[in-house]
């Protein structure tokens, strides 16, 4: 029963996530809407707030205690500049320039990123498995942007490299933060790295470079902000109390289904089936990263029932 509550926690939240890059794409597409303001308004607000509700569970004090620590707050800037700012930026340029569907799918090339981080760090060759989930990504990243065809390209440059930048950012993402997550909740974590992030960017919420606001960019802001980043985020966490992170890694490939779903049903994006294949190969390397550590995880606790 926990562990079907904590599938469900984690596709749903996941799906919320993908419906708010088609909000994002519709907002692009049909209003004056700049990336850069969207970018604005959503890391202040999203991270405003995630720290009153840390505050609220923990106290107001405690909401500074990551700042006491000159360590930690050094963490803390890089994880803001060099994780979550470029993480957002390029996820939205992509989108932008391309398509919420290529963007969240060339997003999930993370783990490829990761992969060679790690090789590279450790000085060593990479596993079987990581080899071939590199092989994979970049098969069918060529198909995404290709449509197979060499001397073409079906995908354009900007879009395919803000959505590069989108999966090495995701990369940043991931590694910058593993000892600040440790000692700190997550809630504090990202919402101080969202709100930090927004500094250099709120010019960019001026009257000058706002878009017309109505009631459709208000209730588009609205999804955005709170099911698109606070409810899903809520519901990540959740999960991650009732199911493994292989699992939960493997499960959150509904993050690009739903946004693919969207783009090409209700937005009109046209794509094609060797661009759907080579975006499931990138989607593969999640699963294919997931697998073995729960082999292993399953190996370790079937050797310890036994001992």
């Amino acid at each position: 029963m926990h562990k079907t509550r904590g599938v469900f926690y984690v596709i749903f939240g996941t799906m919320l996530w993908g419906i708010s890059g088609a909000v994002a794409q519709y907002f692009f597409s049909n209003t004056n809407m700049q990336p850069f303001w969207l970018l604005a308004i959503r890391l202040v607000l999203a991270g405003l707030m995630l720290l009153i509700w840390y505050a609220f569970s923990n106290g107001f004090t405690a909401t500074f205690a990551i700042w006491k620590s000159k360590n930690f707050a050094i963490q803390m800037i890089a994880f803001s500049f060099l994780g979550v700012v470029p993480s957002e930026l390029s996820y939205f340029m992509a989108i932008k320039y391309g398509n919420a569907a290529t963007a969240t799918v060339l997003q999930f090339l993370g783990p490829l990123f990761i992969i060679i981080y790690l090789c590279l760090a450790n000085w060593q060759l990479p596993r079987r498995i990581d080899a071939f989930s590199i092989f994979i990504a970049l098969l069918g990243t060529f198909l995404l942007v290709t449509d197979g065809r060499i001397n073409s390209l079906s995908l354009s440059i900007p879009a395919f490299i803000w959505g590069v930048l989108a999966g090495v950012s995701q990369a940043t993402y991931t590694l910058i933060p593993r000892n600040l997550m440790k000692k700190f909740d997550s809630r504090l974590v990202v919402g101080w790295a969202m709100l930090i992030g927004s500094l250099p960017f709120l010019g960019n919420l001026s009257p000058s470079n706002s878009p017309k606001i109505t009631l459709e960019i208000v209730i588009g802001l609205a999804y955005i902000i709170i099911a698109g980043t606070m409810l899903a985020y809520l519901l990540y966490l959740k999960s991650i109390k009732y199911i493994s992170p292989a699992a939960t890694g493997m499960l959150s490939a509904f993050d690009p289904l739903t946004a693919t779903v969207l783009s090409i049903g209700l937005l009109g994006t046209p794509v094609t089936l060797i661009q759907i294949f080579g975006g499931t190969l990138i989607l593969l390397t999640a699963f294919l990263q997931a697998l073995p550590n729960k082999f292993l995880i399953n190996k370790y606790k079937k050797n310890d029932s036994n001992s």
